[in-house]
């Protein structure tokens, strides 16, 4: 067997070439794996569309984003089934609490194509004055979505409390 001996130069062009090749395939996979699917865009959108309808204090078209069997369970542990009756329940919200606001901003969210379902997971605030006291509640939330006759649909939510500050309403520890 014959030793060949390579030269710095021929060292450094064969060490640079397969530094280059490493980088290359890693920035490949990479990339890949990080490939969005075009659901994800329209779950997203979706999500958009809730916020501004509660920020509008508009409950239908809250609605329109729930499966007719929606079902939530809040950051107080009510329980609430079916689009018509979380309709109802967000109505009295809205007119108890004038200047409520909830934001929900997606995380991750990963769509099972499939079957025509989809995760997503985030975090949320949501604020409002009582007793002339402003009340921060924030947390993290799942949805479960989906596709309904070519349009995504929230069928679960679960809203989890990390957070609350502001007053009274704090103090109270649901059961």
């Amino acid at each position: 067997m014959k030793k060949i001996n390579y030269s710095k130069s021929q060292w450094l062009t064969f060490t640079i070439v397969l530094s280059l090749v490493i980088v290359q395939l890693s920035c490949t996979k990479f990339s890949s794996s990080m490939e969005k699917n075009p659901e994800e865009d329209l779950i997203r959108a979706a999500r958009a569309i809730s916020n501004r309808a509660i920020e509008k204090k508009d409950v239908d078209s809250l609605a329109s984003i729930w499966a007719s069997d929606y079902h939530v369970i809040t950051s107080r542990n009510s329980e609430v089934s079916g689009r018509v009756a979380n309709r109802e329940r967000f109505a009295n919200e809205f007119n108890s609490k004038p200047d409520v606001l909830y934001v929900r901003t997606s995380d991750v969210v990963q769509v099972f194509s499939q079957w025509n379902m989809a995760s997503e997971t985030g975090h949320w605030v949501g604020h409002w004055t009582e007793n002339g006291k402003l009340i921060e509640l924030t947390g993290t939330y799942l949805a479960k979505w989906h596709k309904v006759k070519g349009s995504w649909q929230i069928r679960a939510e679960i809203f989890v409390p990390l957070t609350c500050s502001g007053g009274e309403y704090c103090d109270r520890s649901p059961l």
